[in-house]
């Protein structure tokens, strides 16, 4: 099929409520009915022959504007404009982001105790973060839409990315950031793109709670997770990935749990691919928290679903250092209809599966080594068999927090464990050693290594 013919059935969408189901104006991020949050159909889809979508067209199509040199087209987002809504190409904004790759992990895969092991790396974005895939669709629609301001409370990846596509698409940015436990390195970036940027005494969600009420009264568009948007260009790292893998689906997709919109929007993806004929079967997505910031896996645990239990969130991985998730309802019905399920893991397991990465030469922020350090827990349960296919989403790269990797590997991030912990830590550490200026120093050493 010609690609004109594609785009004419393309992008046809409207915004639906997750609870009752009513259809909401473009620009709103919860229902005026009933509060819920919103997501993206295109009800031409449903029809027969899904609106002239063809599969096998499509693929040969995306596979073809790899060696595209236009602009749109160089992006691993726009690559997949057919299954996104419809931004002029004059408005869209972008950085090259997306077409990330995916890496083997031969030594965590035996660490884990599975034979094969892939991390797909968003870390490997413009801004070092997944947050780029969604942000160029959502800034596209703020611009398409005339705002002149954008805003997101965050901390640290999302007002990254945010202030660096408003500054590339001309838009002003607001960022709101909560007191202390943030990363430095990612609030750097907002600054240096131009971001005003305003530190807040409270935590993520009471910045959260004063941006709601800023876009309430002011003509700023919110670019924090619950905009839908977000979750369309966020979805198609799950589009890429079964790219990659040759459209063979893997048995499990495992995925770090903040604010929850990550596993929702692959798990969207695969839904509508499964629906378009491109996959006949989900893979099992699981959702990975760490212990002090755990909502779902309590929500999950305790209460089967029925409600959200919000935690008071402290962990050292600052990426998922959320106590009341906005889009768990949308995660939750992606765990069920896939199959997958949740797990947490404590500070320490996290940071040993961190060091796992790295000494593979790839490496990742703390909050994506959740990932590694949750399948090896799933493995022990039988959740997870070890013939079975895993691509781990690694979120973030590895300066995102680098203060954290060199706190471990000095033996500084945490105080006094024992045991087994203990024996795990130092044989995970790689301190720097001193020596004097010396070359035989330097060759004992290299002699002493190799024994």
């Amino acid at each position: 099929m010609p690609e004109q013919a594609i785009q004419t059935h393309r992008t046809v969408s409207q915004l639906r409520c997750i609870g009752c189901g009513r259809t909401a104006l473009p620009d709103r991020f919860r229902c005026e009915h009933c509060r819920d949050l919103l997501e993206i159909i295109y009800p031409g889809w449903d029809e027969p022959g899904s609106a002239g979508l063809s599969a096998s067209s499509l693929k040969k199509l995306w596979r073809d504007r790899r060696s595209s040199l236009d602009s749109v087209d160089q992006s691993g987002v726009w690559r997949f404009r057919e299954i996104l809504p419809e931004i002029p190409q004059p408005q869209i904004i972008t950085i090259k982001e997306g077409n990330t790759p995916v890496y083997e992990l031969p030594h965590c895969a035996r660490s884990a105790g599975i034979q094969q092991l892939f991390a797909k790396h968003q870390g490997m974005n413009p801004t070092g973060s997944f947050k780029d895939t969604g942000m160029t669709v959502a800034a596209s629609f703020a611009r398409q839409a005339g705002y002149c301001w954008v805003a997101c409370a965050s901390t640290g990846n999302t007002s990254a990315s945010m202030a660096a596509y408003a500054a590339r698409g001309g838009l002003h940015s607001l960022v709101l950031i909560p007191d202390g436990k943030i990363s430095w390195s990612k609030l750097s970036q907002s600054l240096d793109y131009g971001a005003i940027t305003c530190q807040l005494k409270t935590d993520f969600d009471g910045c959260v709670r004063v941006l709601n009420e800023v876009v309430e009264r002011m003509p700023v568009y919110l670019l924090n997770s619950v905009n839908p948007y977000r979750v369309e260009g966020q979805k198609t790292v799950a589009f890429e990935l079964l790219e990659q893998f040759d459209w063979q689906v893997p048995d499990h997709i495992i995925v770090p749990g903040g604010n929850l919109a990550n596993s929702s929007a692959i798990g969207k993806a695969l839904r509508e691919m499964k629906q378009l004929g491109f996959i006949s079967r989900l893979p099992k997505i699981s959702v990975i928290q760490a212990e002090g910031a755990n909502p779902l896996v309590r929500t999950i645990r305790e209460n089967g679903g029925e409600a959200l239990i919000p935690v008071h969130a402290e962990t050292m991985a600052t990426a998922i250092r959320i106590g009341n998730p906005a889009s768990w309802k949308k995660a939750l019905r992606v765990i069920n209809e896939s199959g997958g399920t949740v797990e947490q893991v404590s500070e320490i397991e996290m940071a040993v599966a961190k060091a796992e990465i790295g000494a593979e030469g790839i490496g990742c922020e703390p909050a994506s080594a959740v990932t590694l350090a949750g399948l090896k827990k799933l493995v022990k349960s039988g959740f997870v068999k070890p013939s079975e296919s895993v691509v781990l989403v690694l979120t973030g790269h590895l300066l995102k927090d680098s203060e954290f990797t060199l706190k471990f590997h000095r033996g500084d991030l945490f105080a006094g464990p024992q045991g087994p912990e203990a024996q795990e830590l130092r044989a995970n550490q790689r301190a720097p050693l001193i020596l004097e200026p010396s070359v035989d120093a330097v060759v004992e050493l290299l002699r002493s290594a190799e024994k």
